[in-house]
Order: C-alpha cells, then structure tokens, then sequence
C-alpha cells in the first residue's frame, strides 16, 4: 500500500541540510525497494527547500514511520512536522514528470 510523507522543515534549516544531503540521498538510495517517488517541496520561486515529500510502497504506518525515522533529514531535526498519510493510487502518469 502506500503511503504519503509530507515533511515541513523548520525554520533557517539550510545549513543543516546541506551537512546532511549526503546521509539523506544514501538512505534514499538504499530505500528503492520501497522509494516510489521522492523530493523537496520548495518556496514558489524554486529558490528555498521548505519540507519534503515521499510517497512509499509498504504495508503499514509503522513501515512508514521506520522510512522516515532513517532519515538524516528527521535524524537531525531538520522537520517541524511529518505527517504519514495513507493513499490510494488513482492516476499514474509518470511520463509527465519528465523534465520537471
């Protein structure tokens, strides 16, 4: 089944991604088992990372809640709120991400 990820950083939290971007895309590479679609939200002029989202394919929140809590980015306090959401997929166009 999957499930949503939506994480929303703190504030002046920069720096601390960058330290750990590298720890961050190793857990995600480590998780393409599960990993179906992830990346950084951002302030409308794609200047500023302002959270995070992933969408993963496991059996429960708890398996969710395992993803996130391997993330360098939950690890080092990065996020103010994560917020698992359980959905159903509806439409699948992957090709329409293509260049974004």
């Amino acid at each position: 089944m999957l499930w949503a990820i939506s994480c929303t950083d703190k504030p002046n939290t920069a720096a601390i991604r960058e330290k750990f971007l590298l720890p961050h895309r190793e857990h995600l590479q480590s998780s393409q088992g599960i990993l179906v679609l992830a990346g950084a939200t951002q302030t409308d002029d794609g200047t500023q990372a302002i959270g995070s989202l992933f969408i993963v394919n496991v059996n429960s929140r708890a398996e969710a809640r395992k993803f996130s809590d391997g993330d360098a980015f939950t690890q080092n306090g990065v996020f103010a709120s994560i917020t698992i959401t359980r959905m159903k997929k509806g439409q699948w166009n992957p090709a329409a991400a293509e260049g974004a």
